[in-house]
């Protein structure tokens, strides 16, 4: 039987290499994001001058060579069985069936959106939520650097969708469905206050539900909020939900 290779970024990190738990072991601070960003980059070589301006960006030590070597060779030996291959180029060398909740919340974003793309509304529902949750963790929380926030850019990105993807599902599922879909629609407003999408599954489901004045209210926040933020109108989308809830 072939042991669990299980790596979490977002959130506390946790790091589970066939069978062994592992992140305690790592070699501080600097040992965590070299491993992060190992993980992160598995499926392609990284060189030793990306690696020093990964950990380094700004005040390198005096032989920045030295000092990466020394947490090579002890990141080798916390992550056995795995591998890490190379001198001057590394890539970390994990089983196939590897999960890392990176690559776990793509794929999933990836099946909710073919799913709502079919009308498949109970086949996007859970994907969508387990990338939700994961993205919603956060990556590497309380790390600084530039590629960090560009991971965080990207599964921002996965979060929002994620949360596009359930308010969606939850109205084409309907019924207990709708605080799901309510709760998605009410987190994306907070999370991207100049993303209609938000307000328009928020009235939507305030609709659905008979509450069709507290819907017109929705979109006269987001009137506002476009016209003082962003000098600009709804879009057409938007305004035919509210066309057709005002009866026109």
């Amino acid at each position: 039987m072939t042991l669990a290779t299980r790596i979490q970024l977002c959130g506390r990190l946790v790091a589970e290499i066939e069978g062994r738990r592992v992140e305690e072991d790592l070699p501080g601070a600097q040992g965590r994001l070299l491993f992060a960003y190992l993980v992160v980059n598995c499926r392609r070589p990284s060189g030793r001058s990306e690696l020093v301006d990964v950990l380094w960006p700004e005040d390198a030590p005096g032989d920045p060579e030295t000092a990466l070597s020394a947490l090579l060779s002890k990141l080798r030996r916390v992550v056995a069985p795995a591998t890490l291959e190379g001198r001057n180029s590394l890539q970390l060398r994990l089983t196939e069936d590897s999960w890392i909740d990176l690559e776990a919340a793509r794929e999933a974003i990836h099946r909710a959106e073919s799913a709502i793309a079919q009308r498949d509304w109970t086949g996007a529902w859970g994907p969508g939520r387990v990338a939700q949750h994961i993205a919603g963790r956060g990556f590497l929380p309380g790390e600084a650097g530039p590629w960090i926030e560009e991971v965080r850019a990207r599964l921002q990105a996965i979060y929002v969708r994620g949360l596009e993807v359930t308010a969606e599902a939850g109205l084409g599922i309907g019924g207990t469905e709708l605080d799901t879909s309510e709760r998605s629609a009410r987190a994306l407003i907070t999370s991207s206050p100049f993303r209609e999408s938000g307000y328009r599954f928020l009235m939507e489901v305030l609709d659905r539900r008979g509450n069709t004045a507290e819907a017109l209210t929705v979109y006269e926040d987001l009137r506002s909020r476009l016209r003082e933020g962003l000098g600009t109108a709804p879009g057409p989308v938007i305004q035919e939900v509210h066309r057709r809830l005002l009866g026109v």
